[in-house]
């Protein structure tokens, strides 16, 4: 049997083996999860744990993955540490270990997650006792330890003694030890209950005047911090209106000591240009992947919606006679425009058992980077990518003019959308070249966004939104509704601007060059500018959306 394997009897008395993994989610970013989470995410069937939980890790995992949750919503049971009372962690480690093992039995590699890391977490120790005790073998991979982490987002550093306080569990002597230490304490405690927490310190001998951060939803986005001392938080929370309803249980990280007051000048995640901003990016997932990578690393939560669908041409048989002929020797060189021309040349090459290989001989030009990359992931190497601006009009500056002598073939092929524009085709032609203007792909406006998208848009509930090409105005528009004039609205280019004014829209932002990477990199700019002319009047540093007339006080 291969070690770390468990055995039991299946069908007609096969053997089925299965394993658990113990996996810490760390305190809510999943670019704190470890490389060794990663993998073992990606060889899970089943992830079990708490939904907030499940939303960090489930996108490493496959997708047909299964997910469960030990007893219904247990996201307060979670991490009891910063729950508002003693929870009956035996109780919930009960149903999660008979759920886990269940499923290790069956022979499935079961992932349970939980929020932190396991080894700081009661119903994963239990849960762990009682896969050990039932012989399912079992594995831990730890994970940034909420208490840990919070403080590190927060501009909180934890050098020289640190004491950990458990607030809901605490102990009267613990709260006259605490009282009377000098290291500085990291409490689990909630929003609910902080002030309360700062009058125990307090009343066991801290200083009313020692300095206190408390942050809540701690390493996301959503990340909020307070500073103010264990004398004024009480009043420092009931001024900025952040206090929730009594019902509803916020958990909060609380760091006390004189190195909660660095926070002033190490404050460095929500500092970030559009940190919490609500970005609207008009584009596919799989074409704004890069995109919103960059908006997420200047602190932006980027909400994807598709204005276009791309379909297959009406008529295929003009696709299929140029892509036979780029085997033939027909092209001298093929021109992509776009991700989607790439794509759909990929398409056609694999019904026919083609691959990169086919691009032999025949010089490949891509108008962007982009569409490069997107040709360097099918195999394939551009000869041409413009120098200077990512258009048509760029790649025919780059372009050569057709020599007889150097060139053997005078025929460009390309590929493209059905409404693309004649710029590229007139100035190939004026260069010497003749052009197979193919249809490989049709583009149609793409169904409305749900409900409550269209709702954020037209209310003001978005911060921003790009606009990458004026199809992508008119269609957003058209599907969508036009977006409140609260909102940022960044355009990557003069057409799209104008496009954007004809519809009533105020343009604040524009890229230097026709480049969304540029255009993600000037609204971080204009967010910049914004934060800094707040500070500089003394105005609360606020997102666009919590501006508009009658927008809700900012929620934790």
């Amino acid at each position: 049997m291969p070690a770390g394997s468990a055995a039991s009897p299946g069908p007609a008395g096969r053997t089925v083996h299965g394993h658990v993994t113990f996996l810490g989610a760390g305190p809510g970013d999943p670019g704190l999860l470890t490389l060794r989470a990663v993998e073992a995410l990606a060889l899970a069937d089943l992830l079990v744990g708490d939904r907030s939980v499940l939303d960090v890790v489930r996108t490493h995992a496959r997708a047909d993955v299964g997910t469960a949750e030990p007893s219904g919503d247990t996201a307060e049971a979670a991490e009891p540490a910063v729950g508002s009372a003693v929870l009956d962690t035996s109780a919930l480690a009960d149903a999660a270990a008979q759920l886990v093992m269940a499923s290790a039995r069956t022979g499935k590699r079961v992932v349970r997650a939980v929020a932190g890391d396991p080894g700081l977490d009661a119903c994963a120790a239990a849960e762990m006792l009682a896969c050990a005790q039932a012989g399912i073998p079992f594995e831990v991979v730890p994970g940034v330890a909420t208490e840990v982490g919070v403080p590190a987002y927060a501009g909180v550093p934890l050098d020289g003694g640190v004491r950990f306080v458990d607030a809901p569990t605490a102990s009267a002597r613990c709260w006259t030890e605490a009282g009377a230490s000098d290291a500085t304490l990291v409490v689990s405690t909630t929003l609910q209950t902080v002030a309360a927490t700062a009058a125990e310190l307090v009343a066991a001998g801290r200083k009313p005047d020692t300095p206190l951060t408390v942050t809540v939803a701690g390493t996301t986005t959503r990340q909020r911090t307070w500073t103010a001392t264990l004398a004024t938080i009480a009043a420092e929370l009931k001024a900025t209106k952040a206090l929730p309803t009594p019902e509803d249980s916020v958990a909060a990280i609380a760091v006390v000591g004189e190195r909660a007051g660095r926070r002033e000048h190490l404050s460095w995640f929500e500092s970030k240009p559009l940190f919490g901003w609500r970005v609207l990016v008009p584009r596919t997932k799989e074409q704004a992947a890069s995109l919103s990578d960059q908006l997420r690393s200047y602190g932006a939560v980027p909400h994807e919606v598709p204005t276009i669908a791309v379909e297959p041409p009406r008529t295929p048989q003009q696709m299929e006679r140029a892509v036979k002929g780029l085997v033939t020797g027909r092209y001298e060189w093929i021109a992509f425009t776009s991700v989607n021309a790439v794509k759909a040349v990929r398409e056609k090459f694999e019904e026919y058992g083609l691959d990169a290989r086919a691009f032999a001989g025949i010089k490949v030009a891509a108008v962007g980077e982009q569409t490069a990359q997107a040709l360097v992931e099918f195999g394939v190497k551009p000869d041409l990518v413009p120098s200077g601006e990512q258009s048509a009009a760029g790649l025919l500056e780059d372009w050569p003019p057709y020599d007889p002598v150097f060139d053997p073939i005078d025929r460009v092929f390309l590929p493209r959308a059905d409404i693309a524009t004649e710029t590229l085709v007139a100035g190939l032609v004026d260069l010497g070249w003749e052009v197979d203007d193919v249809t490989a792909y049709r583009t149609v406006r793409a169904s409305p966004p749900p409900a409550d998208t269209r709702e954020a848009i037209k209310g003001g509930g978005f911060d921003a939104v790009l606009f990458t090409s004026s199809s992508t105005v008119r269609n957003l528009v058209g599907i969508a509704g036009k977006p409140h004039n609260v909102t940022v609205i960044a355009c990557i280019g003069p057409a799209t601007a104008k496009t954007a004014e004809e519809h009533g829209l105020r343009v604040d932002v524009m890229a230097p060059e026709p480049s969304v990477h540029a255009l993600a990199q000037a609204l971080a700019d204009f967010g910049a500018s914004r934060r800094d002319a707040a500070v500089l009047a003394g105005d609360p540093v606020t997102r666009p959306s919590e501006r508009r007339p009658g927008a809700r006080r900012r929620r934790v």
